[in-house]
Protein backbone atom coordinates (compact mmCIF):
# COMPACT_ATOMS: atom_id res chain seq x y z
CA UNK A 1 0.00 0.00 0.00
CA UNK A 2 1.12 3.23 -1.00
CA UNK A 3 3.38 4.73 2.09
CA UNK A 4 1.33 8.71 2.23
CA UNK A 5 -2.27 7.03 2.12
CA UNK A 6 -1.72 4.64 5.01
CA UNK A 7 0.06 7.52 6.81
CA UNK A 8 -3.32 9.91 6.51
CA UNK A 9 -5.65 6.63 7.26
CA UNK A 10 -3.27 6.42 10.32
CA UNK A 11 -3.51 9.82 11.44
CA UNK A 12 -7.20 9.78 10.42
CA UNK A 13 -7.30 6.91 12.74
CA UNK A 14 -5.59 8.34 15.67
CA UNK A 15 -7.33 11.75 15.30
CA UNK A 16 -10.96 10.13 15.52
CA UNK A 17 -9.86 8.23 18.09
CA UNK A 18 -8.16 11.25 20.30
CA UNK A 19 -11.81 12.86 19.99
CA UNK A 20 -14.24 9.98 20.77
CA UNK A 21 -12.11 9.02 23.72
CA UNK A 22 -12.03 12.74 25.13
CA UNK A 23 -15.96 13.13 24.26
CA UNK A 24 -17.01 9.72 26.18
CA UNK A 25 -14.61 10.64 29.12
CA UNK A 26 -16.08 13.98 29.57
CA UNK A 27 -19.85 12.64 29.27
CA UNK A 28 -18.75 9.55 31.25
CA UNK A 29 -17.82 12.05 34.25
CA UNK A 30 -20.35 15.17 32.99
CA UNK A 31 -17.38 17.34 32.42
CA UNK A 32 -16.50 19.46 29.46
CA UNK A 33 -13.83 18.82 27.71
CA UNK A 34 -11.78 21.85 26.06
CA UNK A 35 -9.80 21.84 22.94
CA UNK A 36 -6.22 21.88 24.70
CA UNK A 37 -7.65 18.50 26.39
CA UNK A 38 -8.03 17.20 22.47
CA UNK A 39 -4.49 18.68 20.94
CA UNK A 40 -2.52 17.03 24.21
CA UNK A 41 -4.13 13.76 23.85
CA UNK A 42 -3.41 13.61 19.89
CA UNK A 43 -0.21 14.63 20.77
CA UNK A 44 -0.01 11.60 23.36
CA UNK A 45 -1.34 9.08 20.80
CA UNK A 46 1.25 10.42 17.79
CA UNK A 47 3.50 9.72 20.47
CA UNK A 48 3.01 6.30 21.38
CA UNK A 49 2.34 5.64 17.79
CA UNK A 50 5.69 6.34 16.61
CA UNK A 51 7.29 5.26 19.17
CA UNK A 52 5.57 1.33 18.93
CA UNK A 53 6.58 1.05 15.21
CA UNK A 54 10.11 2.31 16.15
CA UNK A 55 10.47 -0.32 19.00
CA UNK A 56 7.80 -3.00 18.62
CA UNK A 57 6.94 -2.98 15.35
CA UNK A 58 4.41 -5.38 15.53
CA UNK A 59 2.39 -3.79 17.88
CA UNK A 60 1.53 -5.29 20.93
CA UNK A 61 0.07 -4.35 24.79
CA UNK A 62 2.38 -1.99 25.48
CA UNK A 63 1.38 0.92 23.07
CA UNK A 64 -2.31 -0.19 24.26
CA UNK A 65 -1.52 0.87 27.69
CA UNK A 66 0.53 3.60 27.30
CA UNK A 67 -2.66 5.11 25.98
CA UNK A 68 -4.72 3.98 28.42
CA UNK A 69 -2.26 5.50 30.79
CA UNK A 70 -2.71 8.88 28.95
CA UNK A 71 -6.21 8.67 28.92
CA UNK A 72 -6.34 8.24 32.27
CA UNK A 73 -4.04 11.29 33.19
CA UNK A 74 -5.56 13.61 31.02
CA UNK A 75 -9.11 12.41 32.57
CA UNK A 76 -7.65 12.79 36.17
CA UNK A 77 -5.31 15.98 36.07
CA UNK A 78 -6.65 17.74 33.16
CA UNK A 79 -10.48 17.26 33.63
CA UNK A 80 -10.11 16.76 37.48
CA UNK A 81 -11.98 13.43 37.85
CA UNK A 82 -11.20 10.65 40.09
CA UNK A 83 -8.90 8.38 39.66
CA UNK A 84 -11.11 5.18 40.07
CA UNK A 85 -13.65 7.05 37.75
CA UNK A 86 -10.44 7.89 35.04
CA UNK A 87 -9.25 4.44 34.96
CA UNK A 88 -13.04 3.41 34.35
CA UNK A 89 -13.18 6.11 31.09
CA UNK A 90 -9.92 4.82 29.52
CA UNK A 91 -10.55 1.43 29.91
CA UNK A 92 -13.82 1.30 28.60
CA UNK A 93 -12.58 4.02 26.22
CA UNK A 94 -9.88 2.13 24.77
CA UNK A 95 -12.19 -1.63 25.00
CA UNK A 96 -14.43 -0.35 22.92
CA UNK A 97 -12.45 1.42 20.34
CA UNK A 98 -10.23 -1.89 20.08
CA UNK A 99 -13.25 -4.12 20.35
CA UNK A 100 -14.77 -2.48 17.13
CA UNK A 101 -11.49 -2.19 15.46
CA UNK A 102 -11.28 -5.95 16.07
CA UNK A 103 -14.83 -6.53 14.16
CA UNK A 104 -13.95 -4.39 11.57
CA UNK A 105 -10.79 -6.56 11.16
CA UNK A 106 -12.35 -9.40 10.98
CA UNK A 107 -14.38 -8.07 8.56
CA UNK A 108 -11.93 -7.13 5.98
CA UNK A 109 -9.63 -10.33 6.05
CA UNK A 110 -12.70 -11.71 5.11
CA UNK A 111 -13.92 -9.40 2.64
CA UNK A 112 -10.53 -7.55 1.47
CA UNK A 113 -8.17 -10.30 -0.51
CA UNK A 114 -10.68 -10.38 -3.51
CA UNK A 115 -9.89 -6.82 -4.00
CA UNK A 116 -6.56 -6.81 -3.34
CA UNK A 117 -4.46 -4.97 -6.32
CA UNK A 118 -7.49 -3.18 -7.50
CA UNK A 119 -7.99 0.66 -6.89
CA UNK A 120 -11.29 -0.21 -5.12
CA UNK A 121 -9.58 -1.38 -2.29
CA UNK A 122 -8.58 2.13 -0.91
CA UNK A 123 -12.17 3.17 -1.09
CA UNK A 124 -13.59 0.00 0.50
CA UNK A 125 -10.55 1.21 3.62
CA UNK A 126 -12.13 4.75 3.90
CA UNK A 127 -15.64 2.82 4.06
CA UNK A 128 -13.90 0.75 6.57
CA UNK A 129 -12.72 3.35 8.81
CA UNK A 130 -16.15 5.33 8.07
CA UNK A 131 -17.75 2.03 9.68
CA UNK A 132 -15.61 2.09 12.25
CA UNK A 133 -15.97 5.76 13.45
CA UNK A 134 -19.97 4.57 13.61
CA UNK A 135 -19.45 1.47 15.53
CA UNK A 136 -17.82 3.08 18.32
CA UNK A 137 -19.67 6.41 18.20
CA UNK A 138 -22.67 3.95 19.07
CA UNK A 139 -21.62 1.27 21.56
CA UNK A 140 -19.97 5.00 23.17
CA UNK A 141 -23.47 6.05 23.03
CA UNK A 142 -25.02 2.53 24.53
CA UNK A 143 -22.85 2.67 27.26
CA UNK A 144 -23.14 5.95 28.31
CA UNK A 145 -26.77 5.43 28.45
CA UNK A 146 -26.74 2.28 30.23
CA UNK A 147 -24.30 3.87 32.69
CA UNK A 148 -26.61 7.10 33.21
CA UNK A 149 -23.80 8.27 35.19
CA UNK A 150 -23.83 9.63 38.78
CA UNK A 151 -20.85 9.64 40.48
CA UNK A 152 -21.76 10.25 43.69
CA UNK A 153 -23.95 7.17 44.16
CA UNK A 154 -21.67 4.97 41.65
CA UNK A 155 -18.68 5.52 42.62
CA UNK A 156 -18.25 3.80 46.19
CA UNK A 157 -19.03 0.09 43.35
CA UNK A 158 -16.70 1.15 40.41
CA UNK A 159 -14.64 -1.77 41.27
CA UNK A 160 -17.30 -3.76 39.98
CA UNK A 161 -16.84 -2.41 37.06
CA UNK A 162 -13.47 -2.28 36.76
CA UNK A 163 -12.20 -5.51 36.73
CA UNK A 164 -14.56 -6.97 34.13
CA UNK A 165 -13.18 -3.98 31.78
CA UNK A 166 -10.30 -5.05 31.91
CA UNK A 167 -10.89 -8.63 31.48
CA UNK A 168 -12.53 -7.68 28.30
CA UNK A 169 -10.05 -5.38 27.28
CA UNK A 170 -7.09 -7.68 27.64
CA UNK A 171 -9.04 -10.62 25.82
CA UNK A 172 -9.38 -8.39 22.92
CA UNK A 173 -6.12 -7.58 23.02
CA UNK A 174 -5.01 -11.09 22.75
CA UNK A 175 -7.04 -11.65 20.00
CA UNK A 176 -6.10 -8.72 18.26
CA UNK A 177 -2.21 -9.81 18.64
CA UNK A 178 -2.86 -13.52 17.90
CA UNK A 179 -4.85 -13.42 14.87
CA UNK A 180 -4.60 -9.46 13.59
CA UNK A 181 -0.65 -8.52 14.41
CA UNK A 182 -0.77 -7.63 10.98
CA UNK A 183 -2.67 -7.41 8.13
CA UNK A 184 -2.69 -9.89 5.58
CA UNK A 185 -4.78 -9.38 2.32
CA UNK A 186 -3.83 -12.77 0.29
CA UNK A 187 -5.16 -15.27 3.09
CA UNK A 188 -6.59 -18.77 2.07
CA UNK A 189 -10.29 -19.22 1.98
CA UNK A 190 -9.46 -22.04 4.46
CA UNK A 191 -9.05 -19.23 6.83
CA UNK A 192 -11.69 -17.34 6.43
CA UNK A 193 -14.01 -19.59 8.88
CA UNK A 194 -11.80 -18.80 11.36
CA UNK A 195 -12.08 -15.43 11.09
CA UNK A 196 -16.14 -15.38 11.04
CA UNK A 197 -15.49 -17.30 14.50
CA UNK A 198 -13.29 -14.54 15.47
CA UNK A 199 -15.64 -12.29 14.46
CA UNK A 200 -18.83 -14.03 15.87
CA UNK A 201 -16.81 -14.00 18.86
CA UNK A 202 -15.86 -9.92 19.43
CA UNK A 203 -19.55 -9.37 18.43
CA UNK A 204 -20.42 -11.58 21.75
CA UNK A 205 -17.40 -9.66 23.51
CA UNK A 206 -19.49 -6.50 22.54
CA UNK A 207 -22.70 -7.81 24.06
CA UNK A 208 -21.01 -9.07 27.06
CA UNK A 209 -20.06 -5.72 27.50
CA UNK A 210 -23.41 -4.21 27.44
CA UNK A 211 -24.98 -6.94 29.53
CA UNK A 212 -22.02 -6.06 32.12
CA UNK A 213 -23.18 -2.39 32.15
CA UNK A 214 -26.86 -3.32 32.19
CA UNK A 215 -26.32 -5.38 35.51
CA UNK A 216 -24.28 -2.37 36.62
CA UNK A 217 -26.52 0.16 36.37
CA UNK A 218 -29.85 -2.01 37.78
CA UNK A 219 -27.65 -2.92 40.96
CA UNK A 220 -26.27 0.27 41.27
CA UNK A 221 -30.23 1.63 41.41
CA UNK A 222 -30.76 -1.64 44.20
CA UNK A 223 -28.06 -0.21 46.23
CA UNK A 224 -29.48 3.36 46.41
CA UNK A 225 -33.12 2.22 46.74
CA UNK A 226 -31.71 0.07 49.66
CA UNK A 227 -30.07 2.90 50.80
CA UNK A 228 -33.05 5.34 50.54
CA UNK A 229 -34.81 3.17 52.08
CA UNK A 230 -33.00 2.55 54.91
CA UNK A 231 -32.91 6.41 55.29
CA UNK A 232 -37.01 6.34 55.21
CA UNK A 233 -37.29 3.44 57.24
CA UNK A 234 -35.21 5.87 59.86
CA UNK A 235 -37.20 8.97 59.73
CA UNK A 236 -40.73 6.92 59.86
CA UNK A 237 -38.92 6.06 63.51
CA UNK A 238 -38.07 9.17 64.10
CA UNK A 239 -41.59 10.66 63.30
CA UNK A 240 -42.84 7.97 65.60
CA UNK A 241 -40.89 8.85 68.41
CA UNK A 242 -41.73 13.19 67.88
CA UNK A 243 -45.25 11.88 67.48
CA UNK A 244 -44.89 10.38 71.04
CA UNK A 245 -43.37 12.85 72.35
CA UNK A 246 -45.98 15.48 70.91
CA UNK A 247 -48.88 13.16 72.41
CA UNK A 248 -46.82 13.29 75.76
CA UNK A 249 -46.86 16.95 75.75
CA UNK A 250 -50.47 17.18 75.01
CA UNK A 251 -51.38 15.45 77.75
CA UNK A 252 -48.92 17.32 80.01
CA UNK A 253 -50.55 20.45 78.73
CA UNK A 254 -54.07 19.02 79.21
CA UNK A 255 -53.43 18.29 82.98
CA UNK A 256 -52.37 21.35 83.29
CA UNK A 257 -54.91 22.95 81.69
CA UNK A 258 -57.16 21.15 84.52
CA UNK A 259 -55.28 22.35 87.46
CA UNK A 260 -55.17 26.46 86.58
CA UNK A 261 -58.37 26.50 88.00
CA UNK A 262 -57.11 25.13 91.43
CA UNK A 263 -53.73 27.01 90.90
CA UNK A 264 -55.68 30.80 90.00
CA UNK A 265 -57.17 29.77 93.30
CA UNK A 266 -54.93 29.34 95.70
CA UNK A 267 -52.86 32.27 94.23
CA UNK A 268 -56.29 34.11 95.11
CA UNK A 269 -55.85 32.79 98.67
CA UNK A 270 -52.81 33.78 99.13
CA UNK A 271 -53.33 37.23 97.73
CA UNK A 272 -56.45 38.05 99.67
CA UNK A 273 -54.17 36.75 102.75
CA UNK A 274 -51.41 39.50 101.84
CA UNK A 275 -48.45 36.53 101.49
CA UNK A 276 -46.91 38.64 98.86
CA UNK A 277 -43.88 36.98 98.93
CA UNK A 278 -45.78 33.62 98.58
CA UNK A 279 -47.54 34.54 95.69
CA UNK A 280 -44.44 35.57 94.07
CA UNK A 281 -42.81 32.31 94.95
CA UNK A 282 -45.99 30.40 93.40
CA UNK A 283 -46.22 32.37 90.28
CA UNK A 284 -42.67 31.29 89.32
CA UNK A 285 -43.31 27.56 89.75
CA UNK A 286 -46.48 28.31 87.66
CA UNK A 287 -44.19 29.92 85.42
CA UNK A 288 -41.20 27.33 85.16
CA UNK A 289 -44.32 24.45 84.65
CA UNK A 290 -45.47 26.70 81.49
CA UNK A 291 -42.28 26.70 80.20
CA UNK A 292 -41.64 23.35 79.88
CA UNK A 293 -44.74 22.39 78.51
CA UNK A 294 -43.52 25.26 75.35
CA UNK A 295 -42.02 24.53 72.59
CA UNK A 296 -38.45 26.05 71.88
CA UNK A 297 -39.62 26.61 68.13
CA UNK A 298 -43.55 28.01 67.28
CA UNK A 299 -44.17 26.65 63.28
CA UNK A 300 -47.67 25.89 63.75
CA UNK A 301 -46.91 21.93 63.09
CA UNK A 302 -45.73 20.11 67.12
CA UNK A 303 -43.88 16.95 64.58
CA UNK A 304 -41.42 20.06 63.34
CA UNK A 305 -42.12 21.94 66.67
CA UNK A 306 -40.09 18.76 68.39
CA UNK A 307 -38.17 18.06 65.35
CA UNK A 308 -36.68 21.26 65.60
CA UNK A 309 -36.47 21.23 69.49
CA UNK A 310 -34.37 18.02 69.08
CA UNK A 311 -32.11 18.54 66.49
CA UNK A 312 -30.91 21.80 67.86
CA UNK A 313 -31.08 20.76 71.21
CA UNK A 314 -28.49 18.52 70.89
CA UNK A 315 -26.07 21.36 68.65
CA UNK A 316 -26.28 23.92 70.94
CA UNK A 317 -22.99 24.96 69.96
CA UNK A 318 -24.85 26.34 67.13
CA UNK A 319 -26.51 29.26 66.94
CA UNK A 320 -30.18 28.70 65.57
CA UNK A 321 -32.71 30.87 64.07
CA UNK A 322 -36.06 29.59 62.83
CA UNK A 323 -38.90 32.22 61.35
CA UNK A 324 -41.69 30.54 59.72
CA UNK A 325 -44.85 29.41 60.43
CA UNK A 326 -46.47 26.79 58.70
CA UNK A 327 -49.81 27.22 56.93
CA UNK A 328 -53.23 25.61 58.07
CA UNK A 329 -54.62 23.91 55.93
CA UNK A 330 -51.49 22.23 54.34
CA UNK A 331 -51.24 19.21 51.88
CA UNK A 332 -47.90 18.43 53.18
CA UNK A 333 -48.31 14.92 55.10
CA UNK A 334 -46.46 15.16 58.67
CA UNK A 335 -44.15 12.11 57.52
CA UNK A 336 -43.18 14.11 54.38
CA UNK A 337 -42.26 17.55 56.75
CA UNK A 338 -40.19 15.02 59.05
CA UNK A 339 -38.12 13.89 56.38
CA UNK A 340 -37.66 17.12 54.48
CA UNK A 341 -36.62 19.08 58.18
CA UNK A 342 -34.87 16.10 58.97
CA UNK A 343 -32.63 15.46 56.40
CA UNK A 344 -32.08 19.59 55.86
CA UNK A 345 -31.34 19.81 59.89
CA UNK A 346 -28.44 16.79 59.94
CA UNK A 347 -26.78 18.15 56.81
CA UNK A 348 -26.59 21.51 58.22
CA UNK A 349 -25.55 20.38 61.51
CA UNK A 350 -22.62 18.43 59.74
CA UNK A 351 -21.57 21.53 57.28
CA UNK A 352 -21.59 23.70 60.56
CA UNK A 353 -19.13 21.69 62.75
CA UNK A 354 -17.22 21.10 60.01
CA UNK A 355 -16.59 24.63 59.70
CA UNK A 356 -13.69 26.61 61.65
CA UNK A 357 -16.09 29.26 61.89
CA UNK A 358 -19.34 29.63 64.65
CA UNK A 359 -22.18 27.63 63.37
CA UNK A 360 -25.15 28.93 62.76
CA UNK A 361 -28.41 28.05 60.70
CA UNK A 362 -31.42 29.96 60.23
CA UNK A 363 -34.59 28.79 58.84
CA UNK A 364 -37.55 30.61 56.96
CA UNK A 365 -40.43 30.15 55.29
CA UNK A 366 -42.75 32.24 53.46
CA UNK A 367 -45.71 31.36 51.40
CA UNK A 368 -45.95 32.26 47.64
CA UNK A 369 -49.49 31.74 46.01
CA UNK A 370 -50.84 27.88 46.32
CA UNK A 371 -46.47 27.02 47.34
CA UNK A 372 -44.90 27.15 50.54
CA UNK A 373 -41.14 28.24 50.24
CA UNK A 374 -38.64 26.88 52.91
CA UNK A 375 -35.42 28.46 53.05
CA UNK A 376 -32.13 26.90 54.77
CA UNK A 377 -29.05 28.90 55.28
CA UNK A 378 -26.16 27.64 57.19
CA UNK A 379 -22.27 28.21 57.62
CA UNK A 380 -19.72 25.78 55.90
CA UNK A 381 -16.33 24.87 55.19
CA UNK A 382 -14.84 26.92 52.07
CA UNK A 383 -14.05 23.30 50.71
CA UNK A 384 -15.99 22.23 47.49
CA UNK A 385 -19.39 20.54 48.15
CA UNK A 386 -19.20 16.82 48.82
CA UNK A 387 -21.55 14.62 45.95
CA UNK A 388 -25.10 14.97 46.43
CA UNK A 389 -26.07 12.30 49.54
CA UNK A 390 -29.16 10.34 50.40
CA UNK A 391 -30.24 13.47 52.14
CA UNK A 392 -30.54 15.55 49.81
CA UNK A 393 -31.90 13.11 47.22
CA UNK A 394 -34.36 12.30 50.17
CA UNK A 395 -35.43 16.12 50.20
CA UNK A 396 -35.54 15.67 46.45
CA UNK A 397 -38.02 13.48 46.11
CA UNK A 398 -40.40 15.16 48.65
CA UNK A 399 -40.34 18.08 46.51
CA UNK A 400 -41.07 16.04 43.60
CA UNK A 401 -44.00 14.65 45.21
CA UNK A 402 -45.69 18.19 45.96
CA UNK A 403 -44.77 19.05 42.67
CA UNK A 404 -42.25 21.56 43.45
CA UNK A 405 -38.29 22.12 43.31
CA UNK A 406 -35.02 22.07 45.17
CA UNK A 407 -32.14 24.47 44.84
CA UNK A 408 -28.57 24.47 46.37
CA UNK A 409 -26.30 27.17 46.18
CA UNK A 410 -23.22 27.64 47.75
CA UNK A 411 -21.53 30.84 48.50
CA UNK A 412 -18.02 31.08 50.01
CA UNK A 413 -18.83 29.88 53.56
CA UNK A 414 -22.32 29.84 53.37
CA UNK A 415 -24.86 27.00 51.98
CA UNK A 416 -28.09 27.93 50.75
CA UNK A 417 -31.04 25.26 50.51
CA UNK A 418 -34.38 26.43 49.17
CA UNK A 419 -37.42 24.00 48.60
CA UNK A 420 -40.25 24.74 47.04
CA UNK A 421 -43.46 22.62 47.58
CA UNK A 422 -47.29 22.62 46.55
CA UNK A 423 -49.61 23.57 49.93
CA UNK A 424 -52.99 23.58 48.33
CA UNK A 425 -53.61 20.40 46.13
CA UNK A 426 -51.39 17.79 44.67
CA UNK A 427 -53.36 17.78 41.11
CA UNK A 428 -52.68 21.55 40.67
Amino acid sequence: MDFYISLCLDSLCLAGQAVMHILFTGRLTSKKPRLRHFAAYFLLLCSIEILSLKFIPNGGVLPIGAGVLALYSLSRFGLGNRQSTSWLAAVLAFYISQLSFGIINSAETVIFPRFVGKPLLYLLLLVALAVFFLLCSCCYGVALKLLSWTEDSQTHYIGLLLFPGLFFLIAELYILQTAYGFLDLSISREEVGQHLALLLLQIMGLAALLCTLYAYRHLCQGFRAQAALHSLTQAAQAQKAYIMEAQARYERTKSFRHDIKNHLSVLDGLLKSGKLDESREYLKKLETVSESLAFPYQTGNPVVDILLGEKLGFAKEITAEVSLILPKPCAIDDFDLCVLFANALDNAIAACRSSADAGNIRISGSRQGDFYLLAFENTCSEDPLPPAGTGLSNIEAVAKKYHGAVLTEKNGKQFHLSVLLNIVSLDS
